[in-house]
């Protein structure tokens, strides 16, 4: 059996939201409790904390599985074996994530070359900025920031390394991006010697296939139709599939045929199909995908 960490706070919603798709619903006392479980026989301990710390302790042993930010795992420098990568953030999917280098709009510097000797830098990720900035052969001060990092601009520090979305909270605040740091997402990880014993890999690969087949079901549907041997051809030409549709034969003559087709399309997919000559078309939801 394997023990299991996931994070709490801007991840929290929609990691448990995943594992619930996956029927491997966290169970818990409350909100805050920190200590889970879920009712699967492959998973021994559940815990819930913050993505900081998950990487370490994932590394040391303490937890065999765990799912945090690639930024924590590159801040903290944890050596994890990386067995998943999961596009959702805070906001929902498409969880692509910048860790950006940012200064006042009206500072006049546009690249991280033209900041001065001695720059002052906060950032939530010093470790990660400090090395970006070695690299670079800049002279700055990186100072640790606890949260509300843009707002420290100009009174407190020159310039930042933030993580951002969109990057509309930065201009919000008079902000301009001059590079990127570090593009991150969430990530399913495991310890790498538990991932080298057989029981437990075994354990861990059927977690993420089931993690993998929710998350490509989503925006996803079933659909089946009918249609005659003769418009078969011209319903098969628009209908899209993941490999080929099914196409069963009917005990008059016709064909039953069902497919996987993205949601965001069917407003314009039903009735190309029904003008084609589908009938009895049913949109049904999906569970998992396994390719």
């Amino acid at each position: 059996m394997i023990r299991m960490v996931i994070p709490k706070g801007s991840l929290e919603e929609q990691t448990l939201a995943l594992l619930r798709d996956a029927d491997l619903p966290v169970r818990r006392s409350g909100d805050r409790e920190y200590n889970a479980r879920i009712d699967d026989e492959r998973i021994s301990q559940v815990a819930i904390l913050r993505p900081q710390e998950i990487g370490k302790y994932v590394e040391e042993g303490i937890f065999d599985l765990g799912i945090t930010g690639l930024d924590w795992i590159m801040e903290t420098e944890s050596e994890v074996e990386i067995l998943a990568d999961f596009p959702y953030a805070k906001t929902g999917s498409g969880g692509t994530l910048r860790i950006v280098l940012a200064v006042l709009r009206s500072s006049g510097i546009e690249r991280p070359q033209d900041l001065p000797a001695g720059t002052r830098i906060a950032t939530e990720y010093p470790g990660i900025a400090g090395r970006y900035f070695e690299k670079l052969g800049l002279d700055v001060k990186v100072i640790p920031s606890a949260g509300a990092t843009e707002a420290k601009v100009p009174q407190i520090v020159d310039a930042i390394v933030e993580i951002t979305e969109t990057g509309s909270t930065l201009r919000a605040h008079g902000l301009e991006i001059i590079d990127d740091v570090l593009v991150t997402s969430t990530k399913l990880v495991a310890n790498k010697e538990s991932y080298a014993d057989p029981s437990k890999r075994k354990s861990m690969e059927e977690i993420r296939i089931l993690l993998l087949s929710a998350l490509d079901a989503r925006g996803k549907c079933l659909l089946k139709l009918n249609v005659s041997s003769e418009e078969k051809d011209a319903v098969l030409a628009i209908l899209p599939a993941l490999r080929s549709p099914t196409v069963s034969p009917l005990a008059d003559g016709g064909f039953a045929v069902e497919t996987v087709a993205e949601k965001r399309g069917l407003a314009d997919l039903i009735p190309r199909l029904k003008a084609s000559g589908a009938t009895g078309i049913l949109e049904l939801p999906l569970g998992k995908v396994v390719p």
